[in-house]
């Protein structure tokens, strides 16, 4: 149980450290925003997976998940509230988080103290801490598996020709003229869920945005909308 005195936190570098007033109630000088908060979560994400890839405002349904993490064989939401944002959309954004994301975490500013009341108890929350003077991310609750994540939502952020490298993959007929929706409950009924999950991590750690560079202007602007990161130690690796 969380006091207000003298917690012991996670912080983002996987040690443990002592704050006279635990992250959820502890109130800063200044307000956090979203741009204060992004870089924290960046260098968090590479300090914790090492391999990971991050996509920013990707497409999940008919919302955009603020960060979507590909780690090997499942997907990591999250959805960052800063000191200045509400909960106003928070309820739909749990619903299609908990059916695209096998994990799932709310990171907030210091000023959230309630966000425990607003999510599901198997969604994670990270929150903003001071540390040694400096801000960092504190895992206040660690996020177990999504009950309502579909191997068929998550194919769902893959593109026609990333499902089509699945069928080929799998040695599965091309179906080139048959629908997005056909192709995906294929795959879905003749994979193993495990090894599905596997593939589609390893899909999206190849993800090639370049492929629209020579296309129409409109498409380019499109996918422009979800940028792309890869974590400083993934990066590393593949650069060997």
């Amino acid at each position: 149980m969380l006091d207000c005195y003298t917690t012991i936190l996670l912080c983002a570098k996987n040690t443990l450290c002592i704050a006279k007033k635990c992250a959820l109630c502890y109130n800063l000088a200044m307000k956090t925003h979203d741009k204060d908060i992004r870089p924290l979560l960046f260098d968090f994400l590479d300090e914790r997976y090492g391999k990971v890839r991050t996509f920013e405002e990707l497409y999940i349904g008919d919302c955009r998940a603020d960060v979507y993490a590909v780690i090997d064989g499942a997907a990591v939401g999250f959805e960052i509230k800063s000191d200045s944002d509400t909960y106003a959309r928070l309820e739909k954004q749990v619903k299609l988080y908990s059916r695209y994301c096998d994990y799932c975490y709310a990171v907030v500013g210091s000023t959230h103290t309630k966000i425990l009341e607003h999510v599901p108890e198997f969604w994670g929350v990270i929150s903003v801490c001071e540390c040694d003077g400096e801000l960092s991310l504190s895992v206040i609750r660690e996020a177990k598996i999504s009950p309502k994540v579909k191997s068929a939502n998550k194919l769902r952020v893959l593109w026609r020709r990333e499902l089509n490298a699945l069928l080929a993959l799998n040695s599965y007929p091309k179906y080139a003229n048959k629908s997005r929706k056909f192709v995906i409950d294929y795959i879905v009924e003749k994979t193993e869920e495990e090894a599905l999950a596997k593939q589609i991590s390893d899909i999206l750690f190849e993800r090639d945005y370049t492929v629209f560079e020579n296309s129409a202007p409109k498409k380019r602007v499109r996918n422009r909308m979800s940028s792309v990161r890869m974590g400083k130690r993934a990066a590393r690796k593949r650069a060997k």
